[in-house]
């Protein structure tokens, strides 16, 4: 069970999570799935400083997400990150994951939600690797989902939006049955995007490929530090359309994400990947990535927003 805080920020104001934790059966969101959220860790540093990582950015994404699908979001980025310290202060939490929220309240019940008033939450809980410790260290198993991610055609690859994850929780949950840790999903020409909630990285003869996003990817901000960090460990990283030839046959695979930070991938869809251990260049980039978290890595001070 996850360890929640019990108080949260609703609309403006720091709440007892007992009282403004309930939600209406009638909330639009719960109806037709239009809602945007975010995930953001806090991290305790070897300092003993508490930082949040890449608040803003995180931050901002909500934002774009509301904005595709014309969800109005009162608030702006300052005010939203005040509100994530406050929420990590009045838990007294120094490590944690943060979960903001918005929905699309309580009014018409038809598609049309334009008079429907819209509800800012954000709550906070402590959690380990997504994947699992040993998933971090040993490596996780991965299958090839019947499902796929959708195009923009179809849906909002760029926006971190409530219902359109229905097509991930199935995945996962099918790749769970089959005895796998996570699945990949596919686009409609067969190529790969990413898991059911993280972005994936191919290693071949020491460069790194990612899907671009073009891809109906989310624009990660993990993926985003992995490249940054991996340019400045001297590798070449290469964003263009992966194969699962490409995965079958990579020297090393791994995905990024603020739950799963960056897990190696050993296996998938029964096929080793390299010698099916956990490989150099995706141990260093794990160290170089958790130095920066958690750390005496400096080296992008604005990438960190001060708790404690």
């Amino acid at each position: 069970m996850l360890e929640y805080g019990q108080k949260l920020w609703s609309n403006g104001e720091i709440r007892d999570f007992s009282d403004a934790g309930k939600i209406s059966i009638l909330v639009h969101s719960l109806h037709y799935g239009v809602g945007a959220f975010e995930g953001i860790r806090a991290y305790s540093r070897r300092d003993g400083r508490s930082t949040v990582f890449r608040l803003r950015e995180h931050l901002e994404r909500l934002a774009h997400s509301c904005k595709l699908v014309g969800i109005p979001l009162e608030y702006d980025t300052e005010v939203l990150a005040r509100a994530c310290l406050a929420v990590l202060s009045a838990n007294e939490l120094r490590e944690a994951y943060l979960r903001p929220l918005v929905l699309i309240g309580v009014g018409s019940l038809g598609l049309a939600s334009g008079e429907n008033p819209t509800h800012a939450l954000i709550v906070a809980w402590k959690w380990g690797a997504y994947l699992g410790e040993g998933g971090v260290k040993r490596g996780v198993r991965c299958k090839t989902s019947a499902w796929g991610r959708p195009s923009s055609m179809a849906a909002f690859p760029r926006g971190k939006l409530t219902g359109q994850y229905v097509t991930s929780v199935v995945a996962k949950n099918d790749a769970l049955r089959d005895g796998y840790d996570e699945a990949l999903m596919l686009d409609d020409g067969g190529h790969v995007c990413e898991g059911t909630g993280e972005n994936i990285f191919v290693v071949q003869d020491r460069r790194l490929l990612t899907p671009p996003l073009s891809c109906s990817i989310l624009p990660g901000i993990t993926r985003d530090t992995v490249i940054t960090l991996a340019r400045e460990e001297g590798y070449r990283v290469e964003e263009r359309l992966l194969s699962r030839e490409d995965v079958y046959l990579a020297d090393e695979v791994f995905l990024t994400g603020t739950a799963a930070e960056l897990t190696p991938v050993v296996e998938v869809d029964g096929r080793a990947i390299g010698r099916g251990e956990v490989g150099p260049v995706t141990t260093q980039l794990q160290e170089r990535f958790f130095e920066t978290v958690r750390g005496d890595d400096e080296s992008h001070p604005e990438w960190l927003t001060e708790v404690y």
